[in-house]
């Protein structure tokens, strides 16, 4: 079998991925003003940095939100478009090893995924992502870059901003540690809180608010796993805020290697499904 491309086609960023053999080839990523351009500036990178000719190429598979007004093959391939959430299920899965999962695909919002062997399943989602984070971040810290606000939260203390159950309760309620947040954004009316607190707020607000939103979707059904995919899972403050939210439900969050680039994944993983 030849080389199948995994393309997901986002608003303005394209994530490509090639699929050999179940071997994956050089996932990147392409940022451009539209999703065509986009999604052709990455085919064109991907191929040519990777020294690949289109007769190498056995199909293409797109997916994602921007792939709807592409309608012709690309560069005359093969061309399919892939199911998202199937995509996202079939990446996770692949990625992770796991079988019996939840897909957390955190996107400009958050949608979520049951994986259960072969059956793949949309259970939702909410309305909080990066766009939320890079709204409030345009509000209240005047800037629309994901690196100055990551790096404003480095110096950030959260404790500035929310309040926690430390603050309300001397010792831990059932199920609650101290460091539990309380309310999100509960603290700053007794604080000044500085604009690197505020960034750094902003970053747990929506990470803990897409946790728990996971979670609680699949409350007493017996899954424990959930697989974290999509640009968020490169904040540094994952590796803080969601081993908190698993100390309290007793699950397990994953960020699997690829996870940036899963649902593109997917898109390929899904030609041998058709």
């Amino acid at each position: 079998m030849g080389l199948v491309i995994g393309i997901d086609v986002g608003g303005s960023t394209t994530k490509i991925v090639g699929l050999n053999d179940e071997q994956i080839l050089s996932p990147m990523f392409i940022t451009a003003a539209d999703p065509i351009t986009s999604l052709f500036g990455a085919f064109g990178k991907y191929i040519y940095d990777n020294d690949i000719t289109l007769a190498d190429i056995e199909h293409v598979m797109l997916t994602g939100v921007g792939s709807s007004g592409v309608t012709t093959p690309i560069y005359g391939l093969p061309t399919s478009k892939a199911d998202e959430f199937q995509a996202d299920g079939l990446g996770a899965r692949f990625d992770s090893g796991l079988d019996k999962l939840t897909v957390v695909s955190m996107g400009t919002g958050t949608t979520l995924v049951s994986v259960d062997g072969d059956e793949i399943k949309h259970l939702g989602g909410i309305g909080i992502g990066g766009g939320t984070l890079m709204g409030l971040a345009h509000l209240l810290l005047k800037t629309d870059h994901i690196s100055d606000v990551i790096e404003m939260a480095k110096n950030g203390d959260i404790t500035h901003i929310n309040l926690q159950i430390k603050d309300i309760c001397k010792t831990d309620l059932e199920g609650l540690p101290l460091h539990a947040t309380a309310s999100l954004f509960g603290k700053v009316r007794q604080n000044t809180p500085s604009d690197n607190d505020v960034a750094l707020g902003i970053i747990c607000m929506v990470l803990e608010s897409i946790g728990s939103a996971a979670v609680l979707s699949k409350l007493n059904t017996g899954v424990k796993d959930f697989v974290l995919i999509g640009n968020l899972t490169r904040l540094p403050q994952c590796a803080v805020v969601f081993p908190r939210i698993e100390e309290i439900y007793g699950v397990k969050f994953h960020i699997p290697t690829h996870a940036e680039y899963c649902t593109a994944l997917g898109a390929a993983l899904a030609f041998n499904k058709a």
